[in-house]
C-alpha cells in the first residue's frame, strides 16, 4: 500500500508509475476521490457525534419545560450520526479497495517496458563448447534419469503432473546445495527460520500475492481459508505483522527454509518437462526489514549474496534489471540472475531479488520508531538456492558418459564425493 499523503502531493508520480506497469492510470484519480469521500463523510460523522454530545450534556442540565425539545433533538441527530456513520464506513471501504489495487511505485532507474524488455547488467562465466568436447549435452531429466535420480513417472502418478520424486545422490545434491546456501547466509549475519508453508489470507494479501496472480496460489477451502505459500518471503514478512521494530543496530535480516507450491495456472505447455516448472519445490529465501534510507543498499547486498552462491555452483549467468512491466506488485525494482541451460542454448531464471520499499510493511502495519512517532520499514527479499537450480548444475557439470561433477564448493556437503555416477534404478 502507498503513502496517501505521497498520492496527494504526488498523484503525477504514482500515475506515471502505473503507466509504466501498464496498469490502470485513472485508478490513481479513483483513490483521490475516494480519500475526499472518505474524509467528508468521516467529517460529517465526526460533526454530528459531537454535536449529539454536547446536547446529551444539556439534557442533564435543562429545564423540565426544555427537556422534551432536546430529548427530540437528540433523537433526530441520533439518526443522523447512524447514517453519517454507515456512509462513513463505506466510503472507508471504498477508499480501502482502491488503495490496496494500487502497485508499488516504480524505481526510477526500472527500465521501461515489459517481460522482454529487460536490461542485462552483466554476464559472467565460460559456456562450454559441447561440440569441442565431441559431445552432445543431454537435458538435465536425461541426466536424472541416468544417474536414478530424478523420477517424474511416479510423481505424476502419485500426486499428477508437475510433480516428481528427487532419489539418491540427486536429492542429497538439493540438501547440500540449500544448506550451503543457508552456511553463506549466516556467515553474512541472517537468522535461520524454517517458517509455516500455510499462511492466513489476511498475511497473503499483506505481501501483495493475491493479485492478478492469485490463480498460482494453492488455497485450501473451508474450514480453513488458508494458502500455501509459494515462498517462505510471504510467512517472512507476515511474522512481524503489527509489530514495532528496532533497527537502531541495523536491518533485521532473515534466511528461510521452506517447501513451497504453485499452481503453474498460466504455464500451459512451458517446461512440461522435467523440474524446470514444478508445483512444489524446497527453497532458501532471503528477507530483510531495513530503514527506507537503506532499501537500496541492502538491495545490492543480496544481489551480491545471489551472485555469490552461483559462483560456488560454478554455472555461467547473467543479471538482468526486470523491466517496470515485468514487476510484481509488490517491487520497485527487481534483478534476476539467470543461468546458462547448455540443451536450451538460452540463460533461465534461476533467482531474483526484489525491493519492495514500504509497500509490504504499510499493508502488514510493520514500523519502526523514529523522532516523534513511527514509520513503516522498508522490506526486501531474494532466493539464495531452490530446486530449480539443480538444472543448471546437472547439465553445466555433465561428462560424456552421463555424470555429474559436483561443483568443488558442494563437495564437503555431499560426503567428499566428487562425481554422481550413472546407475540402474532399483525398481
Amino acid at each position: 500500500m502507498l503513502d496517501i499523503q505521497f498520492i496527494r502531493e504526488h498523484p503525477e508520480v504514482v500515475k506515471e508509475s502505473q503507466r509504466k506497469r501498464g496498469e490502470s492510470v485513472e485508478l490513481v484519480d479513483e483513490v483521490l476521490r475516494a480519500d475526499d469521500e472518505r474524509r467528508s463523510s468521516l467529517k460529517k460523522f465526526e460533526e454530528a457525534r459531537s454535536k449529539q454530545k454536547e446536547i446529551g450534556k444539556q439534557v442533564a442540565k435543562a429545564a423540565p419545560e426544555e427537556k422534551a425539545k432536546l430529548i427530540a433533538e437528540t433523537k433526530e441527530l441520533s439518526e443522523q450520526v447512524s447514517s453519517f456513520r454507515a456512509s462513513a464506513d463505506t466510503a472507508e471501504e471504498q477508499y480501502t479497495t482502491a488503495m490496496w489495487k494500487l502497485s508499488n511505485i516504480v524505481e526510477p532507474q526500472a527500465p521501461e517496458g515489459g517481460e522482454d524488455d529487460y536490461v542485462v547488467v552483466k554476464k559472467v562465466g565460460k559456456i562450454r563448447d559441447f561440440a569441442a568436447e565431441g559431445f552432445e549435452p543431454k537435458n538435465h531429466l536425461e541426466l536424472g534419469e541416468g544417474v536414478a535420480g530424478i523420477d517424474m513417472k511416479r510423481g505424476v502418478k502419485v500426486s499428477g503432473s508437475r510433480f516428481y520424486f528427487l532419489r539418491g545422490d540427486v536429492a542429497r545434491l538439493q540438501i547440500a546445495m540449500l544448506t550451503m546456501a543457508v552456511d553463506q547466509a549466516q556467515e553474512h549475519g541472517f537468522v535461520l527460520a524454517i517458517t509455516p508453508t500455510l499462511v492466513r489470507p489476511e498475511v497473503m494479501r499483506g505481501t501483495g500475492f493475491l493479485n492478478s496472480h492469485a490463480d498460482e496460489i494453492y488455497r485450501l477451502r473451508e474450514p480453513d481459508d488458508d494458502y500455501l505459500v509459494g515462498t517462505s518471503e510471504v510467512a517472512l514478512a507476515g511474522m512481524h505483522e503489527n509489530e514495532i521494530l528496532d533497527l537502531s543496530d541495523g536491518p533485521l535480516r532473515y534466511c528461510g527454509w521452506s517447501s513451497c507450491y504453485r499452481r503453474e495456472a498460466g504455464a500451459a505447455g512451458k517446461d512440461t518437462m522435467g523440474i524446470i516448472r514444478v508445483h512444489q519445490f524446497d527453497k532458501v529465501e532471503m528477507f530483510v526489514y531495513a530503514k527506507p534510507e537503506d532499501s537500496d543498499a541492502e538491495h545490492q547486498k543480496l544481489l551480491a549474496m545471489e551472485e555469490e552462491m552461483l559462483g560456488k555452483v560454478e554455472v555461467p549467468y547473467r543479471i538482468i534489471d526486470t523491466a517496470a512491466g515485468d514487476l510484481g506488485s509488490s517491487a520497485a525494482r527487481k534483478f534476476d540472475c539467470e543461468a546458462w541451460v547448455p540443451t536450451q542454448e538460452r540463460y533461465r531464471e534461476l533467482t531474483s531479488t526484489s525491493n519492495c520499499t514500504q509497500y509490504q510493511a504499510r499493508r502488514l502495519n510493520i514500523r519502526e520508531r523514529v523522532d516523534g512517532g513511527t514509520q513503516p520499514v522498508a522490506t526486501l527479499n531474494g532466493t539464495l538456492a531452490t530446486t530449480r537450480w539443480l538444472v543448471a548444475i546437472l547439465e553445466n557439470h555433465q561428462n560424456a558418459d552421463g555424470s555429474i561433477e559436483i561443483p568443488k564448493a558442494m563437495r564437503p556437503y555431499m560426503g567428499g564425493k566428487e562425481v554422481i555416477e550413472p546407475r540402474k534404478w532399483e525398481a
